[in-house]
């Protein structure tokens, strides 16, 4: 079985729920399992949530067959929670644990030209400081050419509004998920 982790950072909750449709996509693989996991809003450890997604620990990126990274936007780059959590990793990179390992990101933003593009970007460095196989979004995918909100070459994105109050489209989540599905048929195919 090829478990793909889904971590994220969410806030106001627009990319936890991309990261749902995310591992929806996943799931619907056969031979594939999506893990989520979040990180802590704080950098000091705080009490695991009552519910949603546990805290994310190095073992599950060292684990995973394959890695989905969120975020929402922060002035054109990831939130400073995951790119925390992400700078504990320097053990895992020493090793080469998570090289050749498929990887994507996805992002929310509060305005159409609030980073998005950027902010994939950033999330994508580290991911290829440690040797995984960084991937997008194809244009066949037709929602990538006729979304109006989110949705990049880059990866999975959404429209979320200043309040975060903007409901996911239906091309966003069909990006998503289409996502989430490449990403696991990949990390099959690596793993066989």
């Amino acid at each position: 079985m090829a478990e793909i982790l889904v971590l994220y950072y969410s806030v106001g909750g627009s990319v936890k729920r991309m990261a749902d449709l995310i591992a929806s996509g996943i799931e619907r693989v056969p031979g594939a399992a999506a893990r989520l996991r979040t990180v802590p809003k704080v950098f000091d450890k705080e009490p695991i949530p009552d519910e949603g997604a546990p805290y994310a620990e190095l073992r599950d990126l060292e684990q995973c067959a394959g890695l989905a990274l969120g975020s929402p936007t922060r002035f054109g780059n990831m939130a400073a929670p995951l790119k925390h959590f992400l700078d504990t990793t320097s053990l895992l990179w020493q090793r080469g644990a998570l090289a050749g390992k498929p990887a994507c990101v996805f992002t929310s933003t509060a305005s159409l030209h609030g980073g998005q593009e950027t902010t994939l970007v950033s999330m994508m460095l580290p991911l290829l400081h440690h040797g995984m196989l960084v991937m997008g979004l194809p244009y066949t995918l037709a929602e990538l050419n006729a979304t109006k909100s989110g949705g990049t070459p880059y990866g999975a994105s959404h429209l979320a509004g200043i309040a975060d109050d903007q409901p996911i489209t239906e091309p966003e989540r069909a990006l998503c998920i289409a996502q989430g599905r490449r990403l696991a048929e990949i990390a099959v195919r690596l793993i066989k």
